[in-house]
Parts: C-alpha cells; structure tokens; sequence
C-alpha cells in the first residue's frame, strides 16, 4: 500500500488522541512497524477468548463491525488515507467472525486456531473476487470493513469445508 504524502503515519500520541484512533488502530496492535495486518488478526485471539461463550456473542461482532465503520472512516480521514495499513479493527472484528467456526473438534484447538488463522490472511491478503473489486471501490469505512468481512466469509466457507470432509 503507498502512503500519500500528506498521510501521517500514526504514532502512540496519534493512538490516544481520538477513541476511533485507539479502536481503528486495533489497541495499538496496528503500529506494529511490520505485518500490521497479522498484529491485528492476532490482537483478536484474547477478545474472542473474552467473549466466546457469551449468549450475544453475534451482537458484540455486529456492534464491533457496526462500530468499526465509524472508526475507520474517522481514522482514515486523520491520516490521509482511506484504508491506511495500521488500522486494523477489521481484521480485528472479521477474525472474530471466523473463530467460532474453528474445526477445534477435528484437529484440536491449536491447529483450528491456525488453520482459521491462515485462511483468514489468505483471503485478507489475496483478496480474490469480488473482495478486490468491492476493496477498489467502495470508500469510506464501510469499504474498509466489507472487504475483511468478504474474507472472513471465504474463510468460513472453507472450514465449513474441512470440519465435513473430516
């Protein structure tokens, strides 16, 4: 991703100077200075552990989806760029889509998170069609969540796959 060159690349001081900073930049998780993308799939693993055998586990994603749109529409406007690489509340609140599908019955706890985890990075990364598409075109914070949950959706999609095969 290039970086205009009226962004600001975000700092500690720019993570606490607006709520949507905090959240957009996954609790700081986005200003790993490499793979900020997989920092921010990973900062996931303790809120899903949070939140997993919650009854309104779905109405927590929805509201961090819901919530997501306004902070990365927020914090891609502070910095100059509409889907800025260190804001990641949605890859964030995508994974956590994906978790719960987790095979954890078939290939144990370990190797479900990992496998949930590549998958989600792949597509997250790979962007197949439409995610590419949609991720080109539509704007704002709602493009930037469509596109992780077009992903997550792929993701689950395949271990759907694998938990039947097994």
């Amino acid at each position: 991703m290039t970086i205009s060159p009226v962004a600001k690349a975000p700092d500690r001081a720019f993570l606490f100077a607006h709520p949507a900073h905090f959240l957009a930049l996954g609790f700081g998780s986005g200003l790993s200075p490499k793979a900020p993308g997989t920092a921010g799939t990973l900062a996931a693993f303790p809120l899903y552990w949070l939140l997993a055998d919650h009854p309104f586990y779905w109405v927590w994603i929805a509201a961090f989806l819901l919530v997501g749109v306004w902070a990365c529409d927020v914090t891609g406007r502070d910095l100059g760029v509409h889907d800025h690489g260190g804001m990641v509340w949605d890859e964030i609140a995508a994974f956590l889509m994906v978790l719960p599908f987790a095979p954890v019955d078939r290939l144990g706890g370990v190797g479900a998170f990992v496998l949930a985890f590549a998958l989600f990075r792949l597509f997250d990364i790979w962007k197949p069609f439409p995610i590419g598409w949609l991720d080109a075109r539509v704007p704002g914070g709602f493009g930037v969540m469509l596109d992780d949950v077009l992903a997550a959706a792929y993701a689950v999609l395949c271990l759907l796959g694998v938990a039947t095969w097994m």
